[in-house]
């Protein structure tokens, strides 16, 4: 067999079934690793969209006519079930098939049997109110679906009193031991004739219900608040993009933290903010009361010092004491003697604190190189406008940008890295969940990775900060290579760290589960926006359109209109693909994000630059 037939080029890879010769091991293996890649990637996968003030309304309208569809249920009924089980479809049909429909409407507070006008006396007579004991009529007299009726005052009260307790999504029946939830249409109609401004209250209160109770749904914590929301469809721990360009934690809704879990950078914070300059002076100039434990100040020159809470203890060393003393001692204590634990205390103290130290400042230092290099762009997009306008061979230069988002994503891993081996493998979480031999392996192997990646990290920033506009063509593509060499490398160490953090670390504790955000090689994907639709019968509907070219083409090839989970798109209803009546709400990414200065994941050129 001729040695054409025996290879595919590399364009027909991803098209075609492969046949590999025995002396093709290097390309079978590259091969079988980007699969494996793939393979890691929908293990994790997860769709973010944006939930603008336009499209909350369609998105929520989805979700109740897919449960009124199936259960045949009126849509204050299907709102009341989505709000007991947080928005969560997939679960109510699980549910479904456990406990059988009676049995979930009643945990619901859904009462579907019809007693209007069974309890109600048949004669014009006035009818007695069984809160305020008041005879009525009976057109001032409303009842619920659950068969108890009062008047009307009655409940307009009990309605207002609910609402401004917080309690609009599920206003429960006056009547003692009634679970039923109340319609939202009567409690509308009887509200907003005394005070619509509180019926208005209570519709948003209904609308946001879908944010506020749903854990796929999530409002942006940009600040000033940008009005958006993301929803995520599969893995939830992950990071996100809004539409705003503010890129966060979608579990814990701080700034993007991973190999960090949740836990891990809560406590982090905590701590670097507990390491400040007031409260260094705190311990330097305090001293915990042994009772209370609030920090107590020396004001004068007697050690028998006395907390605000009554209790008297020595200055020297902290401990409780009487408040009898003399002016050389204080009255049954001493403390003067050395004593071995109190040696063994203040060591462990030492080293705690130069164990802390060691991994913050790498921790700031990758954070401030992080900050430097972000100024990079501008620089590095008019080293590339000299490089084209030059007599040169070498005219493309994506080579450059990409590198630089690849160094910008390494750096971001390698700093926060830092924070999770501070906690990985001390004792303030996993004390009790290794022993000293396998910690002290694990943090080696760990270790070992850290150093290979802070190593190419660094050259490649090296490599990238060279002036290369200035280069003849050899030079230029030797640092061609060099850069693109490198970026691999990052890459593929950053994945291994992954792996590493995953399965090796986080996966065999037995005590705590803790949880990180997917590694991706591409960066953050910009959470696609929600359109509103109208079919032909002009019903609404959802629809997510992506922000490139490849979903349309996965839409295509499909035909349904399905794509693979994950990826670029998802339809949430439309009988018909076609596109057409269907406006696009899209939004250009602001600067001023107020708050805190936050890193972007991505750092693309068209990127405006955050900081």
């Amino acid at each position: 067999m001729a040695d054409d037939d025996d290879f595919q080029s590399s364009s027909d890879l991803e098209g075609a079934d492969c046949y590999f010769s025995d002396q093709d091991d290097v390309l079978e293996e590259t091969v079988l690793q980007v699969l494996e890649d793939g393979r890691e990637e929908d293990c994790h996968w997860s769709v973010s969209s944006v939930i603008t003030k336009e499209s909350l309304l369609a998105a929520q309208k989805e979700d109740l006519r897919k449960v009124m569809d199936l259960l045949a249920l009126r849509e204050q009924h299907a709102r009341t079930l989505l709000i007991h089980y947080r928005w969560d479809v997939e679960r109510i049909f699980e549910l479904l098939e456990q406990k059988g429909k009676e049995r979930l409407f009643s945990e619901a507070g859904v009462t579907t049997i019809q007693h209007k006008g069974l309890d109600l006396p048949d004669s014009s007579d006035p009818v007695e109110c069984n809160v305020c004991f008041e005879n009525v009529s009976r057109s001032t007299v409303t009842e619920m679906d659950c068969g108890h009726y009062y008047c009307n005052d009655c409940w307009t009260e009990h309605f207002i009193v609910k609402i401004n307790e917080g309690q609009s999504r599920r206003i429960r029946c006056i009547a003692p031991k009634c679970n039923a939830v109340c319609d939202e249409a009567v409690v509308r109609n009887l509200v907003s004739a005394r005070h619509p401004d509180i019926a208005d209250r209570f519709d948003r209160f209904l609308l946001e219900s879908y944010i506020e109770d749903n854990n796929k749904v999530k409002w942006c914590p940009s600040a000033p608040h940008c009005g958006n929301a993301i929803r995520v469809e599969g893995d939830i721990y992950c990071e996100v993009e809004c539409a705003c360009g503010l890129q966060f934690c979608f579990s814990c809704l701080s700034q993007a933290h991973s190999p960090c879990s949740c836990l891990m950078w809560e406590l982090w914070t905590k701590k670097c903010h507990d390491e400040s300059e007031t409260v260094n002076w705190i311990t330097v100039n305090t001293k915990p009361c042994p009772k209370c434990h609030k920090p107590v100040e020396k004001n004068g020159g007697c050690n028998l010092v006395a907390c605000i809470c009554g209790q008297a203890f020595c200055w020297l060393c902290g401990g409780a004491t009487g408040r009898d003393h003399t002016w050389s001692s204080i009255s049954g204590h001493s403390c003067g003697r050395f004593k071995e634990d109190q040696e063994k205390r203040t060591e462990r103290a030492r080293r705690d604190l130069y164990r802390y130290m060691h991994y913050h400042n790498r921790y700031k230092a990758h954070t401030d190189s992080l900050k430097q290099e972000s100024n990079l762009k501008e620089t590095i997009q008019g080293k590339i406008s000299i490089s084209e306008n030059k007599e040169s061979k070498i005219k493309d230069y994506a080579w450059v940008t990409n590198g630089l988002n690849r160094l910008f994503r390494s750096r971001r891993v390698l700093s926060y890295s830092y924070p999770f081996a501070f906690y990985m493998f001390g004792d303030e979480l996993f004390k009790d969940e290794m022993t000293t031999e396998e910690r002290e392996l694990k943090q080696n192997l760990f270790e070992d990775q850290q150093q290979q990646l802070e190593s190419n990290v660094e050259k490649l920033s090296m490599f990238l900060e060279k002036d290369f506009q200035d280069f003849s063509d050899d030079e230029v593509m030797d640092t061609m290579s060099h850069v693109i060499n490198l970026s691999n490398v990052v890459d593929r160490l950053c994945k291994q760290m992954y792996q590493c953090i995953e399965n090796d670390l986080l996966y065999p504790l037995q005590r705590a589960t803790h949880n990180i955000a997917p590694y991706k090689s591409k960066g953050l994907e910009r959470a696609s926006e929600l359109s509103l639709c109208w079919d032909s019968d002009q019903s609404m509907s959802v629809k997510t359109y992506p922000e490139d070219s490849y979903a349309q083409q996965n839409l295509t090839a499909n035909g349904s209109g399905a794509t693979l989970p994950g990826r670029h798109s998802v339809i949430l209803h439309g009988s018909s693909s076609d596109e057409s009546g269907c406006s696009s709400r899209k939004r250009a990414r602001t600067d001023g994000l107020g708050g805190a200065a936050r890193f972007d994941l991505n750092m693309p050129a068209e990127v405006v630059d955050k900081n």
